[in-house]
């Protein structure tokens, strides 16, 4: 796979290059000596530090973006058949594959391990990144987050044959990878609009887990009821496929847990479970417990991922204390209970106020009574209006932020909601309310959601 080509330095072209997981593939590209173009519909700070890198940006999708030297397309599971540039790569016969299909084609080559779930994926990776070069096996990762350890990236490149990443469920992308271990967080009612319902969700876990190499590991979370649903079922595919498979959880590993859990410096119960699956994994591998532990507790966190960006802005507020705003990628509601979970044992006495933007209509509708009981950890709420993704979206009448924020205020005894229909007015919004809140316990604002709601973070924090 390292030498895809016999060209001297050939020319791949990336479609929907912006992307976490292809941008990371189109880094592998350049570390094995490819060219690399890329095309998207804006720029971002993730593609200006891909041209820093040698991508050839292309802002826009056009038929001349395909260059006559180009020797292969990859492209992002969003880009439609009609896109341009991939109707000119078949025209001119460029091999075309998918951001999964040309992953799975690293699997093959590789030691993989892909890290499975609804939830967790990225920090697992993370962590089980961190373990492997601690003790000296120098893993290539492609994670969909960036790391500080990686340089604020989301890819490395290792000189071993182990590789890590993410194996995500959305569209079946993970059907395309083929792992010598599999680690799987949980799995819960997500992609609906993919999936439908949870037992599709769960047929497609079983049949990525049916990739696994003869010889290799599953390593499965026995706390998450959905997952050890299956457990007779995925006994049967390992006996098929002679795998072995080691379940863990907080009280079937209780001695490692309570250790995990007095190393480990990001808060929350849900990020203890994901740092045990990866201890469950390096202790399969061999690793031995001290250095594991170690790996686990230097761990700072990563993009996105309960990051701490700042303090409001003194124009914000016209008092003194300094009041921390944090980003979080959260948008389904176990995610969004977990996390706000986790700020409230991080920040037992302080106010929580929390800015969600829900991300798909389609998952709003389906998850509706799920977001009303999400955000019960926080005391305030400013809901956005839907972030609706181009070419995978439309609004549903009944289900819309508004709608979200009645029923919440409904129910809620503590919790006061406030539906913003403007994301500009965010910063206007939260000055008001720290009016009555600043003199008695300091707040803590929390951006939330995997939409665009990371660009008006900026506009809170103090230059």
């Amino acid at each position: 796979m390292k030498n895809l080509s016999p060209l001297n330095k050939p020319l791949a072209h990336f479609i929907g290059v912006g992307g976490i997981g292809i941008s990371a593939l189109a880094q592998w590209f350049l570390a094995q000596n490819w060219a690399i173009s890329g095309s998207d519909i804006a720029p971002s700070d993730l593609l200006r530090k891909l041209q820093k890198k040698g991508l050839k940006l292309k802002i826009g999708h056009k038929k001349a973006n395909i260059s006559p030297k180009t020797a292969l397309v990859v492209y992002n599971q969003a880009i439609t058949p009609e896109n341009p540039e991939l109707r000119g790569a078949r025209r001119r016969d460029i091999p075309a594959f998918t951001y999964p299909q040309m992953l799975g084609a690293l699997t093959k080559a590789y030691k993989t391990i892909a890290v499975a779930g609804a939830h967790g994926k990225s920090t697992t990776t993370a962590l089980t990144s961190l373990v492997l070069m601690k003790t000296g096996l120098d893993p290539t990762v492609i994670v969909g987050t960036r790391l500080k350890e990686f340089g604020n990236s989301n890819f490395r490149n290792g000189k071993s044959d182990y590789l890590t990443l993410e194996a995500d469920e959305w569209k079946a992308s993970f059907h395309n990878y083929s792992p010598t271990y599999a680690v799987i967080t949980n799995i819960d009612r997500e992609h609906l609009d993919v999936y439908k319902n949870l037992a599709n969700v769960k047929k497609s876990f079983l049949k990525f887990i049916g990739n696994i190499k003869s010889g290799g590991i599953l390593i499965a979370n026995r706390d998450d009821k959905n997952l050890h649903s299956l457990k007779s079922k995925i006994q049967k595919i390992a006996k098929r496929k002679n795998f072995k498979v080691i379940w863990y959880g907080a009280i079937i590993n209780y001695s490692a847990y309570h250790k995990i859990k007095r190393v480990l410096k990001i808060p929350g119960q849900h990020n203890v479970s994901n740092a045990l699956a990866v201890f469950t994994l390096a202790r399969a591998l061999g690793i031995k417990e001290q250095i594991i532990l170690k790996a686990l507790g230097s761990y700072r966190g990563a993009w996105r991922r309960m990051e701490f960006r700042g303090y409001l802005s003194p124009t914000t507020y016209h008092l003194q204390p300094k009041i921390p705003v944090y980003d979080d990628y959260a948008h389904h509601p176990t995610e969004i209970k977990a996390t706000l979970q986790a700020f409230r044992e991080k920040f037992p006495k302080k106010k929580i106020i929390c800015v969600f933007q829900p991300h798909q209509a389609h998952r709003t509708q389906n998850l509706f009574k799920d977001f009303i009981s999400a955000f019960d950890s926080a005391d305030y709420l400013f809901l956005l209006p839907i972030y609706q993704v181009a070419g995978r979206d439309k609004p549903h009448r009944g289900y819309t932020s508004a709608d979200l924020a009645k029923r919440i205020s409904q129910r809620a005894k503590t919790l006061k909601v406030f539906y913003l229909n403007n994301p500009k007015i965010i910063r206007t919004k939260i000055k008001e309310l720290l009016k009555p809140i600043t003199y008695n316990l300091s707040p803590i604002v929390v951006m939330m959601g995997a939409g665009d709601i990371v660009n008006y973070t900026d506009s809170l924090l103090k230059k």
